[in-house]
């Protein structure tokens, strides 16, 4: 997240729960993804579409990769805020990055990204439109 220009961006909350931890007491680190996909599904919902509306005019966006850096633990109950910002689009993948802290404390707990490709219907890969690209690098 060292690029300048402004680009979309949407901070979502999550409330972690019982069924988010592991036995230590922390959250266990899958969950962080599983954070990653709504905070991306409710970013691509303020910029004007649903995931739905997406699949529907004929375009998926499967994750190719996914990296986590976890800088501190999340414990039960506590309420965090998750910033996910749109960082490289390209015609053939997009970006998107993420900061996790605590609400209380306002401490970066955790960061990391999603990189995934454009792919039709049919499940094949493909290059986005350029009204596509401008979609996700608008705000």
């Amino acid at each position: 997240m060292n690029d300048s220009t402004k680009k979309p961006e949407h901070i979502h909350s999550v409330r972690v729960r019982y069924a988010d931890v592991d036995r230590m007491g922390f959250v266990y680190h899958t969950r962080y993804l599983e954070w990653f996909e709504a905070a991306r599904t409710e970013l691509i919902r303020t910029m004007g579409k649903s995931y739905c509306e997406l699949e529907e005019e004929g375009t998926f966006l499967p994750v190719v990769e996914a990296y986590c850096r976890y800088r501190r633990p999340v414990r039960y109950d506590e309420l965090v805020r998750i910033r996910t910002i749109v960082g490289e689009v390209t015609k053939s993948k997009l970006r998107l990055e993420y900061q996790l802290w605590g609400e209380e404390d306002r401490i970066i707990r955790v960061e990391g990204y999603t990189s995934h490709c454009f792919m039709n219907a049919s499940g094949k890969p493909m290059r986005a439109s350029q009204s596509l690209i401008d979609f996700f690098l608008t705000i």
